[in-house]
């Protein structure tokens, strides 16, 4: 009875809240999944509910799309969650629960996490027939039972975009080391280009492609270190002395025009738009980055007048390369609360798989989770890197806090403002 009270309330609230996409259904021409089967009558009906924090998903609806041909007759709708992070745990136990809904990596440690996925039905279960083994294994978000949470839709990484055609006219292989990286430098430098890399000089960003990932390989494993840097001990500062060194040497070339960085507005449209103007050979950039370039050629003149081939690779900090820091940008989990239990189990079925999941991956441009990262060449280069040189930053246990130290920290080398020894000392208290 107390929760019947509840529901005209509860029904208000999302009446305010979800703004709704709906998304076609019915029988279409797009083509079917490779090698999926259906478990279920391809006449029954029903309706399945996808909550989140994206204004539109467009991939998202080529799924249903792609799904309906199997299930014409199950009506599939994306609905944007305002306030997602606040009312989530609410709106799954409602009269009106969604079926599959938004995960991310930081609602482990949220107040509301444990309830959330404690509403997540278990993907593993093999009664559900769903093949995880798609999915780069340390991406899973699983629970200390071994029950699979939620599934990676996106990942994103750190790296540096590559203008191809400009390291092919000026015959300079691109680099896999960090020799080359400085070796290649030097060439365009001596070609006539002043500053061969360009990154964002802000909010701590800067070079963080370079010395992020470099860090992570360093304390990768080392209980010890990690426990020290998130309880913020000035003397957790010796574990990132590596890392400002590497900065500190790779600045000391004068590779990087610092007044041009800091005059980039921001790090995704002004950053691309300044890359497709065709004279940057390197540019440091994220994942995030990356995924607004494809919609941006057109924007822009210079590239649509003279465009080039590009491709996104890791910053080799070391002899042996770069590294792939990878994190999950959302997941889809299935509420086992879910009114639609069994078509969710089976959307989800139909969705995880290597076809699948890299369409939606290339049509947003984002990291695909799957193993095989061949169907975007933009980030086929991190395909090539050995499995001891890819970090998942979920496994690695530092905390935001600790992280933020290490953020702060490189910009202040990187920009002059702090030597590697005054950044040492001044660990867990540099701002």
């Amino acid at each position: 009875m107390k929760a019947m009270t509840r529901l005209p309330a509860l029904c208000a609230i999302f009446a305010l809240l979800f703004l709704l996409t709906a998304c076609g259904t019915g029988k279409t021409t797009q083509p079917e999944s490779e090698g999926f089967t259906p478990k279920l009558d391809s006449q029954t009906e029903g309706s399945i509910t996808v909550v989140g924090h994206y204004n539109n998903f467009e991939a998202l609806e080529a799924e249903f799309a792609r799904f309906a041909t199997y299930y014409p007759n199950v009506k599939l709708t994306y609905t944007y969650l305002d306030g997602f992070s606040k009312i989530l745990s609410t709106a799954l136990t409602s009269a009106e629960a969604p079926d599959i809904f938004f995960t991310y990596p930081w609602m482990g440690s949220w107040t509301d996490g444990e309830q959330i996925f404690a509403a997540s039905e278990n993907l593993a279960d093999p009664a559900l027939g769903i093949d995880l083994s798609c999915v780069r294994e340390n991406l899973l978000k699983k629970d200390d039972k071994g029950q699979v949470l939620s599934v990676p839709i996106y990942t994103t990484t750190y790296g540096m975009l590559v203008n191809e055609d400009l390291f092919q006219k000026e015959n300079i292989p691109v680099p896999s080391t960090y020799s080359e990286l400085l070796s290649a430098c030097d060439a365009f430098q001596k070609a006539g280009y002043a500053a061969p890399i360009l990154a964002y000089n802000s909010s701590g960003e800067f070079l963080y492609p370079l010395y992020y990932p470099y860090f992570c390989g360093q304390i990768q494993g080392n209980e010890a270190a990690i426990s020290e840097l998130n309880a913020l001990k000035p003397e957790a500062g010796k574990y990132i002395r590596e890392m400002l060194d590497l900065t500190a040497d790779f600045m000391s070339h004068g590779y990087l025009d610092l007044a041009a960085c800091s005059a980039l507005e921001n790090n995704y449209d002004a950053v691309i738009m300044r890359f497709f103007e065709g004279d940057v050979p390197m540019m440091l950039a994220t994942g995030n980055t990356v995924s607004g370039t494809e919609k941006r050629e057109a924007k822009s003149e210079a590239f649509t007048q003279h465009p080039f081939r590009y491709s996104f690779h890791p910053v080799p900090s070391t002899e042996q390369g770069g590294y792939f820091v990878n994190t999950v940008s959302i997941g889809f989990a299935v509420n086992r609360n879910s009114a639609n239990l069994d078509l969710a189990n089976e959307f989800m079925r139909f969705l995880v798989s290597t076809n699948e999941l890299n369409l939606m991956a290339k049509a947003k441009r984002m990291v695909t989770p799957c193993a095989d990262m061949s169907l975007d060449r933009v980030y086929a280069p991190f395909e090539k890197l050995d499995s001891s040189r890819m970090i998942n930053l979920s496994e690695l246990g530092l905390s935001d806090a600790a992280a933020s130290q290490v953020s702060h920290a490189g910009w202040q080398v990187s920009n002059g403002l702090m030597s590697v020894d005054e950044a040492v000392a001044a660990f867990g208290a540099i701002e």
